[in-house]
């Protein structure tokens, strides 16, 4: 007698599976790393390997997190993709985009691109893709970054931190709009105008002097900046890490106008307020810096009106000699937060205080990040997307020990935080991926999709 060979490779079965932004009973079914069907939870199906979630766990697509510094190669005792895809897997991050710095050399040219490649190649147990970056050495050139495949480009209108990324001037910024526009893509900008920073009062752990070094006009300036420039050449833009909240009413105008400009803050952002800031306290140094909490209160209004599009990482690392030493000197410690492992759990935490759903959480984390990057068959569970995945217990608390990171350096703003969330188990392409024991299964590098959006399935029941 014959033995009949399975129909699927797995299917998971769980009471509440959010497809098309609802909660639903549902059979998720997967075949070479893709979602065949969604029926009935106790459908019959003949698979290799057959998954049944607890009721106090939900199925929920992975998420798409594009603003993350890697740092390999050249800075990789800061982070590397060994450690941050695993990170990344421990924490519900299924797809990374990687940014153009701190590694060196940076993504500038082709051959740099070819170098991050090598790297990730042999160590990315997520799905890893990458931005290129605009400086004004490459400006004429970025075409041949686009056509290998970058995502977009990066670029500073302040000094960076690292010399080997200097920033645009206003000219240069708009040259460099002109140029992606001719091909169709779309800068990234770290929007703060040094015209407006200021040197710190004082040397020394004082918070207070550290934030009024940065002050929100240098954001809103900046921004401006980008306003006109679209405005002038009709390209797509994108403010990164959005901190001041006195910059949305002229985002929210511009967008009214028409122009092509997105908007993204970061967990940090909506989690910290400068009031609990301790002096010398530089884990939570980053730049734009947190602000206060009537600052953050605002943000959240700015996601839940769509001023701001969605929430990312910037998981920025850095050794503990540049983040910790000096005193807690906030003028000499490196300026990012390490938030990649646990930026899921981090904004449901904050976001359920405020009466905010899972189902909206990962909208902002998951299916708007992917649609930015045009990776529309990630960021959602629907038949013919890709079975990235993750088991979440949204009520389930767990207090987070910066030991026990996966982050390469141990250091985090999180540290002893009490959070809502645990992910309980992450595939990539259908494939569990356990931090721990994980191996490197197949190519997960990603390349920019075509800009023509294809049309995608509807996510309904379907019989397999």
């Amino acid at each position: 007698m014959s033995i009949p060979r399975p129909t699927a490779d797995l299917v998971i079965r769980a009471h509440r599976v959010l497809i098309d932004g609802q909660w639903q009973s549902a059979a998720v079914i997967i075949r070479r790393g893709v979602i065949t069907a969604l029926t009935e939870i106790e459908s019959a199906v003949e698979a290799k390997d057959d998954v049944r979630l607890d009721e106090d766990t939900v199925l929920i697509p992975g998420l798409v997190d594009t603003h993350v510094h890697v740092n390999e190669p050249g800075r990789t005792e800061w982070e590397g993709f060994a450690t941050a895809t695993r990170a990344a897997a421990a924490g519900g991050v299924t797809t990374l985009i990687d940014m153009p710095l701190n590694s060196v050399p940076p993504t500038t040219t082709v051959e740099a691109l070819d170098l991050k490649r090598a790297a990730a190649a042999p160590q990315s147990v997520v799905n890893v893709g990458f931005w290129g970056g605009a400086v004004p050495g490459n400006l004429g050139t970025l075409r041949s970054l686009h056509d290998a495949g970058v995502f977009g480009f990066k670029a500073f209108l302040s000094p960076s931190g690292v010399e080997e990324f200097p920033h645009l001037s206003t000219d240069q910024l708009n040259a460099a709009l002109q140029e992606i526009g001719a091909f169709g893509g779309v800068l990234l900008v770290h929007a703060e105008d040094p015209a407006r920073l200021q040197e710190s009062a004082t040397d020394g752990p004082g918070y207070g002097d550290f934030l009024a070094s940065r002050p929100e006009e240098s954001e809103t300036s900046a921004i401006e900046q980008v306003i006109n420039g679209v405005r002038r050449t009709g390209t797509r833009a994108h403010i990164v890490h959005l901190s001041a909240a006195s910059a949305l009413p002229i985002l929210r105008a511009a967008k009214a106008g028409g122009l092509p400009i997105t908007v993204e803050t970061c967990p940090h952002y909506l989690i910290f307020d400068a009031e609990h800031i301790p002096d010398g306290g530089t884990q939570y140094k980053c730049c734009p810096p947190i602000r206060d909490a009537a600052n953050g209160d605002l943000l959240w209004q700015g996601l839940l009106d769509g001023t701001i599009d969605f929430i990312a990482s910037d998981h920025s690392p850095a050794t503990a000699e540049l983040k910790l030493a000096h005193a807690g000197d906030f003028r000499r410690a490196w300026g990012g937060i390490s938030g990649l492992q646990v930026s899921l759990a981090g904004v449901w935490t904050a976001a359920r205080q405020r009466g905010i759903d899972l189902a909206t959480v990962l909208r902002w984390m998951s299916t708007a990040t992917a649609d930015f990057v045009r990776l529309w068959d990630k960021g959602r569970i629907a038949v013919g997307s890709d079975a990235d995945l993750v088991a979440f217990a949204p009520e389930a608390t767990v207090q987070v020990s910066a030991d026990d990171l996966w982050h390469r350096n141990k250091i985090s703003a999180y540290d002893g935080r009490r959070l809502h969330g645990a992910v309980g188990r992450t595939w990539v392409g259908g494939i569990t991926v356990d931090p721990s024991e994980a191996s490197v299964l197949g190519d997960r590098l990603l390349t920019r999709p075509l800009d023509r959006r294809e049309s995608a399935v509807s996510p309904v029941f379907q019989e397999d």
